[in-house]
């Protein structure tokens, strides 16, 4: 059976100046707020002294990324499989493969999945974790 591109990612490799890790090593974490979504660190801010973080998010059929919004970080979502929809400030954005979310600094934003689930490769400026 072939891999969706989210598969791809959960089981690439990260090179970076220190060396190459697996993806599919890193841990799968819950949100702490948000029931059916977790996060997978991938460039944490130990990778880019605090500039950038990189995660890969899956947000469970039906579930959501409540609104919220982050002090002082942008946040970029690119849509890698599944469908749903972006609500930032009020403006509403289809989400699916190929789209991509920027949410500026302080935006009122949330993340809704639909009947399949989303996955998302998210980024932050400065970073996340």
């Amino acid at each position: 059976m072939k891999k969706n591109i989210f598969e791809e990612f959960d089981c690439g490799k990260l090179f970076f100046k220190g060396g190459i890790e697996e993806i599919s090593g890193l841990a799968w974490n819950k949100h702490a707020k948000f029931e059916g979504v977790e996060l997978k660190h991938i460039i944490t801010a130990k990778h880019t002294d605090g500039k950038f973080s990189c995660h890969l998010i899956k947000v469970a059929p039906g579930k959501k990324i409540g609104a919220h919004s982050h002090n002082g970080q942008i946040e970029i979502h690119e849509v890698v499989a599944g469908f749903g929809k972006c609500v930032c400030e009020g403006k509403e954005l289809e989400y699916a493969p190929g789209n991509m979310g920027f949410m500026p600094a302080e935006a009122l934003h949330e993340v809704i999945a639909g009947q399949e689930g989303i996955y998302l490769l998210a980024k932050f400026f400065p970073a996340l974790c």
